[in-house]
């Protein structure tokens, strides 16, 4: 892949390829495939802005560690999504100056942050939870947010049951540019901070709950059928999938 990028870039110094065509060229190089049978994804950063994440359930051991070691060798900061502790385990044992994230099922490589509370209650992407339950899907999408290099916070433990535990963080609701909200049970928190607020709010079922909580199909189905308008959802307990979006989100207002 180094020569055909050396061979592109030579063709534009030559004036036989123009810097436009070899933009497009690069926004579609082949991927790298590895040995245990892998393709991964060098180039999507430059074609979506959001380089390629290793979702690790279902993976194995040997899955798991070639597809962090290959993109740690191509230069790339690695982020790990639903790492459970044996696999986060393995993952420091092999890469000893990353970081494993229980509490968000998060393993960092190539990049430091600081995931330990407490938390900034303020940020461009604000992330709520329900409850403290549901703090494992907002830990997921806070450390995402982070790891792509927004400005990101967390307020947990502000749900329905109790909403005046909203008050105090009013002002910080307000100067986030988007929410990302998460919510077990009957999943009623998105829909009621939809209709206070002015900002794009994804919401993000959990499984937290039991009996007709149905492991989160319940939070899922009332946010879909939420009447507040101007809230978009994520498939259950999806807090990687809900941080992509609000980054999205940001760089279209930014390049607007």
């Amino acid at each position: 892949m180094t020569n055909d990028i050396l061979s592109l870039l030579q063709a534009v110094a030559e004036g036989r390829t123009s810097p436009d065509e070899a933009l497009e060229s690069l926004r579609f190089q082949p991927y790298r495939q590895l040995i245990c049978g892998l393709n991964l994804d060098l180039h999507r950063d430059l074609r979506t802005g959001q380089r390629e994440a290793v979702f690790a359930r279902g993976k194995s051991r040997q899955h798991l560690l070639e597809a962090v070691q290959a993109l740690a060798e191509n230069g790339q900061p690695v982020l790990v999504t639903k790492a459970d502790r044996e696999q986060g385990a393995n993952l420091e044992e092999r890469f000893p100056q990353g970081t494993f994230w229980p509490e968000a099922g998060l393993f960092i490589q190539g990049k430091h942050l600081d995931l330990s509370p407490p938390w900034s209650q303020s940020g461009d992407i604000l992330v709520v939870t329900a409850g403290a339950s549901d703090q494992a899907a907002g830990l997921e999408a806070l450390g995402t947010a982070l790891f792509y290099e927004a400005s990101a916070g967390l307020i947990c433990d502000v749900g329905v049951a109790g909403l005046h535990r909203l008050t105090p963080h009013l002002q910080a609701l307000q100067q986030a540019k988007v929410l990302i909200v998460a919510a077990g049970m009957e999943g009623a928190l998105p829909s009621v901070l939809s209709g206070l607020l002015d900002k794009p709010i994804i919401g993000v079922p959990t499984s937290v709950g039991y009996g007709a909580a149905l492991g989160g199909m319940s939070a899922l189905l009332g946010m879909l059928s939420s009447c507040a308008p101007g809230m978009s959802v994520v498939n259950i307990d999806n807090g990687f999938g809900a941080a992509a979006t609000a980054l999205k989100i940001l760089a279209a207002v930014r390049s607007s």
